[in-house]
């Protein structure tokens, strides 16, 4: 699978060969969490080259761990999907982000912001339930980024979160403002976003009952509730 082997029988050795290659471990991430197109990949992976992504992709599928299908949705196209092999490593990748959540000081992994991968994993894990049952915008502001990546737009209709990076055109019904390092924050469960907001931190517009229940629809990183162990 790679040019490089560590020469070795042992079978920690020969899944390292497979699974320690740059990315790959996030990329698995984006599968486990569901992703199965390349374009939904490249955004849950901003700044990894299309090129290495289609590489390592073919890597896994060589490997027995995701099968290439046509997709059912868009002629031309193909899903990518586990395999009962790449199933199994649910539960590495999982204590890959545990240790990480653990034992990798915050303050470290709060200098490293991606407002794409923060947006985009923010709208796979939106809690639905406490948001009106009607087509519903919130639109989130990062004040201190350039222009074409201050705004971003969750659209909830039908069950369904669409993330835009443009104005989608529709009312919006609250807009969050914050700094991306504090949303940061408050998404890997180093700070409270009602505190945040009490603070003056996090800014919040319009419809007041969704603005109210934001600790409650604002779904969090999975490893959030996993305290840090770092003095």
């Amino acid at each position: 699978m790679t040019q490089t082997t560590y020469g070795q029988f042992c079978p920690v050795a020969m899944a390292a060969e497979i699974l320690c290659t740059r990315w790959t471990v996030v990329l698995l991430r984006e599968l486990i969490a569901g992703s199965t197109r390349f374009n939904d990949l490249r955004r849950g992976l901003p700044r990894m080259s299309p090129a290495l992504l289609s590489q390592r992709l073919k890597e896994l599928e060589a490997a027995g761990i995701i099968h290439r299908l046509p997709s059912a949705r868009d002629s031309g196209a193909f899903d990518y999907r586990l395999t009962e092999a790449g199933k199994e490593l649910e539960p590495l990748v999982e204590a890959f982000g545990l240790w990480g959540q653990r034992w990798v000081d915050s303050e470290l992994s709060l200098q490293r912001l991606d407002v794409q991968l923060l947006m985009w994993d923010m709208r796979r894990n939106l809690v639905l339930e406490p948001l009106p049952p009607r087509r519903c915008t919130i639109q989130f502001q990062y004040p201190e980024l350039p222009a074409n990546r201050k705004n971003f737009w969750l659209v909830i209709d039908a069950g369904t979160v669409d993330l835009c990076g443009f104005d989608p055109g529709y009312e919006v019904d609250l807009l969050i403002r914050s700094a991306l390092r504090t949303m940061t924050a408050v998404w890997m469960g180093i700070a409270k976003v009602r505190q945040e907001i009490e603070a003056g931190n996090i800014e919040i517009d319009g419809d007041r009952a969704i603005g109210d229940a934001i600790q409650d629809w604002l779904g969090l990183s999975p490893f959030a509730k996993e305290p840090s162990r770092v003095s």
